[in-house]
């Protein structure tokens, strides 16, 4: 046994995470065909109903889903390779989590503050840049985004304690 093959540990197999991610997606698109179809995804006189284009992709999704699912499960030959190895996994975990943080953060802090941190976050973190670097981006980027969406667009985005204590 080689050495390489020795410090791989099993974890989860391509065919099994194929397996389930085609499930997955078939929920996913069952919920919007479901949903689609409760608004209407019919055609009226006047043209197509709301849910009309995003019933189609649902089934559209949903087909190319059961195709995968099939694909994995009948193959004579089947992929079971481990699907990650640990250090993969690890940083992959590394940035899923933070943005986890970030997306339950948008509901309590507003969506510019929230962006504020974890661009700073990461960019200590995971980039290794110092204070003078980030603070002009953390503080820049959702600054334009907040003139770009709320000012220029007049597109409302979630806000938070701080944007409401400036009157907006």
């Amino acid at each position: 046994m080689s050495m390489e093959s020795e410090k791989t540990e099993h974890t989860v197999s391509t065919r099994t995470m194929d397996v389930v991610v085609a499930l997955l997606f078939m929920v996913v698109a069952s919920v919007v065909m479901i949903d689609s179809w409760r608004v209407g995804a019919r055609w009226a006189s006047d043209g197509p109903q709301g849910g009309y284009f995003p019933f189609y992709v649902g089934l559209i999704m949903f087909i190319a889903s059961v195709g995968t699912l099939a694909q994995s499960i009948l193959t004579k030959s089947p992929n079971l390779a481990n699907f990650v190895d640990r250090e993969q996994f690890v940083s992959v975990m590394k940035v899923l989590l933070p943005t986890i943080v970030y997306v339950i953060a948008i509901t309590f802090l507003g969506i510019y503050f929230s962006s504020m941190i974890f661009i700073a976050f990461f960019m200590a973190w995971l980039g290794k840049y110092k204070l003078p670097v980030i603070l002009p981006v953390a503080i820049g980027v959702p600054a334009v985004l907040f003139v770009m969406f709320e000012i220029w667009f007049l597109v409302p985005l979630p806000k938070g304690p701080i944007e409401t204590m400036l009157g907006y």
